[in-house]
């Protein structure tokens, strides 16, 4: 393999070293921190890269939204595709109501409005709103298949839908619990209200 002279052997030696090291430095070069997220896989086939959204991460032009999923039905397609969805659509009410106590815990943050016995009070009364009926705007925003043929869906509302969600949750919360959000009005009117706690997010 090397040179019978010895100089010779020496420079192929070092030679061969120099490569190594090279190999090595770019290996290190390329590798990337643990804590961060490149590639996202299937639950259902974890050898198969999937999209990232399937793993949680934001889509744009989505304030809110959810990822649901079906397995493959004898039933067809379209079947599976209205369970993923219905899935996506019960997490995404779940989400909403996150999304929405965010946006009055913040109002009452910033303007110190209320104390936080009201607040926590308050956001109870909000999330029994969030139902079917306030998330009935949302859409599709994405599909996939796995391998195994599990369907997937992202779920979701745009800022401008959601944010019209929040106030209706908020105004019917203001209807039943009247006695409530006379703490939070001061000289608000119900609809001021809740679009000033829209706003504040």
């Amino acid at each position: 393999m090397f040179a019978s002279n010895p100089n010779t052997r020496c420079r192929d030696l070092a030679a061969l070293g120099s490569v190594t090291l090279l190999a090595v430095a770019l290996a290190g070069c390329g590798s990337k921190p643990k804590d961060v997220v490149t590639e996202c896989a299937y639950p259902d086939a974890p050898d198969t890269s999937a999209p990232l959204w399937i793993c949680d991460a934001p889509v744009e032009g989505v304030a809110v939204g959810a990822m649901g999923s079906h397995e493959k039905s004898a039933a067809g397609v379209a079947f599976a595709r209205d369970q993923a969805v219905a899935s996506a659509r019960f997490r995404l009410a779940q989400n909403m109501r996150t999304y929405v106590t965010g946006m009055v815990k913040q109002f009452a943050e910033t303007t110190g409005a209320v104390g936080q016995e009201t607040v926590d009070r308050t956001n109870t009364s909000v999330t029994k709103q969030v139902t079917d009926e306030t998330i009935s705007g949302s859409k599709v925003f994405r599909s996939a298949t796995s391998p195994k043929g599990t369907f997937y869906v992202y779920v979701g509302m745009d800022e401008t839908v959601a944010k019209a969600a929040a106030v209706k949750a908020l105004k019917t919360s203001m209807a039943n619990d009247q006695a409530l959000w006379q703490q939070w009005r001061a000289e608000k009117s119900q609809d001021e209200l809740a679009a000033a706690i829209a706003k504040s997010r």
